[in-house]
């Protein structure tokens, strides 16, 4: 995985950023992961997570169709 640094951030904004963290009962690190995800329409690891067990699951459906 990579790190991004970003610099000069306002406080205000910063102090937005911790509480709306610890509302969510994350870490600051971990919500700025979350917004931008969600600025940039990406799925979270572990939404991408069950969508991979679902296409595996519906393989393998698939699969036992064929053999019965």
């Amino acid at each position: 995985m990579s790190a991004l640094l970003i610099r000069n951030i306002d406080d205000k904004l910063k102090k937005a950023l911790r509480l709306r963290a610890a509302e969510n009962g994350n870490s600051m690190e971990e919500e700025v992961r979350q917004i931008l995800r969600t600025a940039l329409g990406l799925p979270s690891p572990e939404e991408e997570h069950r969508r991979k067990l679902l296409e595996i699951e519906a393989a393998n459906r698939a699969q036992y169709r064929r053999g019965r």
